[in-house]
């Protein structure tokens, strides 16, 4: 059996797992070894064996300014990226959300003759539906990962397009029970747990975090017994997260690649926007969804934006299940207040029961297989 050769692209934390997934996927499919993963790859996927021709770890940039900034990486990186697939002519190139980069990667590819495969697919139903005209021409197979996505693409005349189910269903759960995370962290389990997840990148945890542990203070003396947990899922994010903790007199643990088992010992949680808001979903914390980002960069793209939720959890759930906080509604004093309401034992017990109901939505798990064997199958 001939090798088959797999380009694979990701650009931020959330896509490096997702492939990573996939890739472990993939490699149960065929056996014998005969497959060959290279292109932009985190840690996870270089974990799951995937030649990095670009490290992924670098690319994950939110905000105009920002993206105008790294605009010459960018460019070397998609250079890079051309002239590797133009060298190892793949048998199909996966490309995994990161739709700025990835839908240009796209028109390239096809233009090579390479089959194009785009794996969690570009919220195009939220805004910049202009996009949709480069999906139609340049990607041979379009895989999504909610379940409202499919029908939508097909009323917009997409018509390459598979549903395989949430990568997250039945993935994302606790590997400890709340005893046992409190007896490794030091905490007590039979005191209020408040976890904080201030996003992954550098912009994310600078805007958020400082109101996120002036919060904290408040809650902090309305629950004297209050233990606050920071979850990130890096060390690169350590260094960030250090620098607002200097001189904090909170009672406050950060843990690193522990964020499940944080979320299941959590009374509340508040989390940034993004992948988490579901992951907490999945896991049944009660949540408060926060987002700030610069004005401008507000300014500029809520505009474009064309549904009634921010939080992945409530587009799922198709209503305003938990509170969303964006902004300028997203202050220290509107936080708490959404906590210490998610921390009274009726409202806490209900939310619960909502987010199960609402993460049974999003299918029983094997997304990654099934997203394997339908890349397979474009192969042929």
């Amino acid at each position: 059996m001939k090798t088959l050769r797999f380009m694979i692209v990701a650009g931020e934390a959330s896509g490096d797992g997702h492939a990573a997934k996939l890739v472990d996927a993939i490699r149960e499919i065929i056996p014998d070894g005969n497959v060959e993963f290279f292109g932009s790859a985190g840690p996870r996927m270089r974990g799951a064996g995937v030649a990095a021709t670009v490290k992924a770890d670098d690319l994950s940039i939110v905000g105009v300014a920002e993206i105008g900034r790294a605009l010459p990486m960018f460019m070397r990186t998609m250079k890079t990226l051309k002239a590797v697939a133009a060298e190892k002519q793949p048998d199909v190139a996966i490309l995994v959300d990161f739709p700025d980069f990835n839908l240009k990667l796209a028109k390239h590819l096809k233009k090579q003759g390479i089959k194009v495969v785009y794996y969690i697919s570009p919220q195009l139903w939220a805004w910049r539906r202009y996009r949709l005209s480069t999906v139609k021409k340049y990607v041979d197979l379009m895989l999504t990962i909610l379940p409202f996505e499919k029908d939508w693409y097909a009323e917009h005349g997409v018509t390459h397009i598979e549903y395989v189910g949430s990568p997250l269903a039945n993935e994302v759960h606790a590997d400890r029970t709340k005893e046992q995370f409190c007896f490794a962290r030091g905490l007590d389990p039979l005191k209020t747990i408040i976890t904080l997840l201030p996003g992954s990148r550098h912009k994310e945890i600078v805007r958020i975090l400082p109101v996120m542990l002036e919060a904290a203070e408040k809650l902090a003396s309305d629950h004297v017994d209050a233990q606050f947990v920071i979850a990130i899922g890096s060390a690169k994010q350590r260094k960030d997260i250090d620098q607002f903790l200097l001189g904090s007199h909170l009672n406050i643990t950060v843990v690193e690649n522990e964020t499940y088992d944080a979320l299941n010992a959590s009374d509340a949680a508040a989390v940034t926007s993004g992948t988490a808001t579901l992951e907490t979903g999945i896991i049944g914390t009660p949540q408060v969804i926060v987002y700030k980002t610069s004005a401008i960069n507000y300014n500029l793209l809520k505009p474009l934006i064309d549904v009634p939720h921010y939080g992945l959890i409530n587009l799922i759930a198709g209503e305003r299940l938990v509170k969303e906080l964006i902004q300028s509604d997203f202050t220290a004093q509107t936080l708490a207040d959404e906590i210490n309401r998610l921390l009274q034992p009726d409202v806490n017990s209900e939310m619960r029961v909502r987010l199960k109901e609402t993460a049974g939505k999003l299918g029983h798990g094997g997304a990654s297989k099934r997203a394997a064997k339908a890349i397979l199958n474009v192969v042929g």
